[in-house]
């Protein structure tokens, strides 16, 4: 079955980075486009990045210059780099498979930023 496991989330402090990786089984996976949501503790949500078959990203306008998304279909894996963190980054980070079907949905990772 469809599988999204994250890991990378942990504590960081502002300023910090971390590397998030997300690796999928279960499905054909060069053909789905791919990205990155986080969830506040507000329950506040937000699409961080997104990134097509093609390799073309998206970002949040809160994330870009900061965060790269990319992906190596090789492997089945995803990966977000998170470059000068802010307190306000703090959330848990889920893996999307992006489907027409219904999207799919990771466990998250949590990453926290603070002094």
């Amino acid at each position: 079955q469809v599988r999204l496991v994250e890991s990378g989330g942990g504590l960081v402090q502002p300023g910090g980075s971390l590397r998030l990786s997300c690796v999928a089984s279960g499905f054909t996976f060069s053909v789905y486009a791919m990205g990155w949501y986080r969830q506040n503790l507000g329950k506040q949500g937000e699409r961080v990045a997104s990134i097509s078959t093609a390799g073309t990203t998206d970002y949040a306008d809160s994330v870009k210059g900061r965060f790269t998304i990319s992906r190596d279909n090789a492997k089945n894996m995803v990966y977000l780099q998170m470059n000068s963190l802010k307190p306000e980054d703090t959330a848990v980070y889920y893996c999307i498979r992006y489907s027409g079907a219904g999207d799919w949905w990771g466990q998250g990772t949590q990453v926290t930023v603070s002094s």
